[in-house]
């Protein structure tokens, strides 16, 4: 049967107007990620942290005197979530194969420093940006070769080949030019050996060195290098609270003094991902929060230099962090606030005093009583390890805080991103789709 002239003309008219949409759409489409693509990239990593620390750390920073919970830096900036499986069965991903994911685009197995699953070198984006002519920078609170930061600048079977991928830091060459234009962390134990002095030779480069933090502005120019410590930086709830803050605000400096073709950054709150393994939430908590000062300083830099995209996201969740435990519907934030050292560090002290009292008075705001005092001594004739329980577990009894695992877990993180091209990070993807984005940015 023919249809009707109307219904003719009005699906010809339909059709007119659905290809004119489509074509606008793809028009407009192509001509936003032509305008989205930046010529800064600052890539953040809170290395463990998985959505359970960022909402704790709104709780911990809440001021109790309004009746809504206030949002942090990390809320204002929430865009998606993204999978963080490894190449393999375990469904559960260690920092390296995270990095090398974030890092590079191809998922690997656990252990593997940018290289795939036939330990073959894949090319990092940071490497990319440096053969684009683009600065390049890592900054970290770990050892500078540690997991992360050393997928982005070296190549390894393990993780666990510390001096190889110090080595690799001078060795790997970029069309003749040493891959890193600055990088700040610890290391010293690595890059000062008794077989090989690296930061001699990056010296001899013409990077200027410092090894002292509080001396950090000492650097003024590129490239450089800051070792601030033996292997990672002492925690921040115990020594310098803000030093991934300081080094972040120095790196920013330096990288936008020689900017002519753009910088690439990658930027790592590493010692989340270390008191999540120690279960020690005010650890992870002072953590955080030189973390999400360390973002307000890139989201400054962003706000004075539009052209600049920052991301940011975590390469897995720590310790199964839980704000809730053990039935009761509650999480005690002032008692964490009122922790004012490491575990670690009341450990350390603890075992070398007999005045168990003063430092855990000194330590916390939690009271001393003969439960305390009897769980302390005893578990402090039983040795470090046994020490270390009883502390944390006291804490997170007190304080409400739930823990799976002194490992790591596979929950989806969180996906941050601000500046030019924020909105292509948007929704649920997989960890290797952020590396892609920005390595399309990086290339055009």
């Amino acid at each position: 049967m023919n249809k009707p002239l109307s219904l003719l003309k009005n699906n010809t008219l339909f059709a007119k107007t659905l290809l004119a949409s489509t074509l606008a759409a793809c028009l407009f489409s192509g001509h936003a990620a032509a305008q989205s693509a930046p010529k800064n990239v600052i890539y953040m990593i809170g290395d463990g942290m998985g959505p359970a620390y960022t909402t704790a750390y709104r709780y911990y920073m809440d001021n109790k005197e309004t009746k809504v919970v206030d949002a942090t830096v990390f809320d204002s900036i929430l865009v998606g979530m993204a999978h963080t499986y490894p190449d393999d069965d375990t469904v559960v991903t260690d920092s390296a194969a995270g990095a090398t994911a974030l890092s590079t685009g191809t998922k690997s197995y656990n252990g593997a420093i940018a290289v795939d699953t036939h330990k073959k070198p894949l090319k990092t984006m940071l490497e990319i940006a440096k053969q684009k002519g683009m600065t390049t920078a890592l900054v970290a609170t770990s050892q500078i070769n540690h997991a992360t930061p050393a997928s982005f600048a070296a190549h390894n079977e393990s993780r666990r080949n510390y001096d190889e991928i110090a080595n690799d830091y001078i060795d790997n060459k970029i069309e003749g030019k040493l891959a890193v234009d600055l990088m700040l962390g610890g290391g010293t134990k690595y890059f000062i050996r008794d077989d090989r002095n690296i930061v001699d030779e990056f010296k001899a480069a013409g990077y200027s060195y410092s090894d002292n933090l509080n001396a950090i502005d000492t650097l003024t120019s590129l490239p450089a290098l800051g070792l601030f410590a033996p292997v990672g930086l002492p925690f921040a709830i115990d020594e310098n609270p803000d030093r991934l803050e300081k080094m972040t605000k120095k790196a920013l400096s330096l990288l936008d003094k020689k900017n002519d073709k753009g910088f690439f950054v990658m930027i790592e709150g590493s010692q989340i991902d270390w008191c999540g393994h120690a279960n020690d939430i005010a650890c992870a908590m002072a953590e955080m929060n030189d973390f999400a000062n360390s973002i307000k300083v890139a989201k400054q830099y962003v706000d004075s230099n539009p052209d600049t995209i920052l991301v940011i996201t975590a390469d897995h969740s720590t310790g199964g962090l839980t704000l809730g435990a053990n039935g009761q519907y509650r999480w005690e934030r002032d008692i964490v606030k009122g922790i004012k050292a490491s575990v670690q560090s009341m450990t350390l002290q603890m075992l070398d005093s007999d005045n168990l009292e003063e430092i855990w008075t000194k330590s916390t705001s939690l009271p001393f009583d003969k439960q305390t005092k009897l769980l302390l001594e005893q578990a402090k004739s039983q040795g470090d390890k046994a020490l270390t329980q009883a502390i944390t577990a006291i804490i997170s009894d007190a304080s409400f805080t739930g823990w799976t695992t002194g490992g790591h877990t596979a929950i989806d993180v969180q996906v941050f991103a601000y500046g030019k091209g924020a909105e292509q990070f948007a929704g649920s993807q997989n960890n290797t789709a952020i590396a892609d984005k920005l390595i399309s940015f990086i290339k055009k």
